[in-house]
């Protein structure tokens, strides 16, 4: 079940939009991890740096401030805990904490079987509408929000990522673990899995 939030979208929106970072500001942070993985205590700076972002990913998700600081101190104990089998791949570090959060949220509702939260405003149900093709006439963007519901986890977080925090293609390949041009191709499939919840429930 879905519990559709848009009274948190003030104080959230694109706030999780990332700048793009240098090849140098990410090589520098692997210096960081590296030192962090011989020394725990050289991790203080990494957590420091993510802990508001990785929170407000999560909150958008749950729309409850302590469990979102629960959450997202459970993210960065993982975090730790496996940072030795972390492995450097180019990409800021913040995508493999981004990845662990999603778990954790995930795993958070299946454990307790509560209503999903996601946080959306209408003008990104409207944007995202613009992107399904042969969208059926007459559709009210609530129904397209009650169709959320209806999405598999996996869709259900493409479609948050991409339309509800803009997220590029290449942050949510660097997110979900898949390539850029198949969380592209996810995404998409997505929307038409979409469009035809929609037309079953207008039928």
């Amino acid at each position: 079940m879905l519990s559709i939030s848009q009274s948190t979208i003030k104080a959230t929106a694109g706030m999780n939009v990332s700048k793009k970072i240098s090849s140098e500001a990410i090589e520098a942070e692997w210096k960081e991890i590296q030192a962090a993985k011989l020394n725990p205590a050289k991790f203080r700076p990494i957590y420091n740096r993510y802990y508001e972002k990785i929170f407000r990913f999560v909150f958008r998700r749950t729309s409850d401030e302590f469990l979102s600081a629960d959450i997202t101190s459970q993210v960065f104990l993982k975090a730790l805990q496996k940072l030795e089998k972390y492995q450097f791949k180019g990409v800021p570090f913040s995508s493999w904490l981004f990845r662990i959060a999603s778990n954790e949220v995930t795993q958070y509702y299946r454990d307790h079987q509560k209503q999903r939260v996601i946080s959306l405003e209408t003008t990104q149900v409207g944007e995202m509408a613009e992107e399904i093709e042969d969208m059926p006439k007459g559709i009210q963007l609530e129904s397209m929000i009650a169709a959320l519901e209806y999405l598999s986890e996996s869709d259900l977080t493409l479609v948050e990522l991409r339309f509800f925090e803009r997220r590029s293609f290449k942050e949510i390949a660097e997110i979900t673990g898949v390539t850029e041009s198949n969380a592209k191709v996810k995404t998409y499939r997505a929307l038409a899995k979409l469009r035809k919840i929609m037309i079953k429930q207008a039928g």
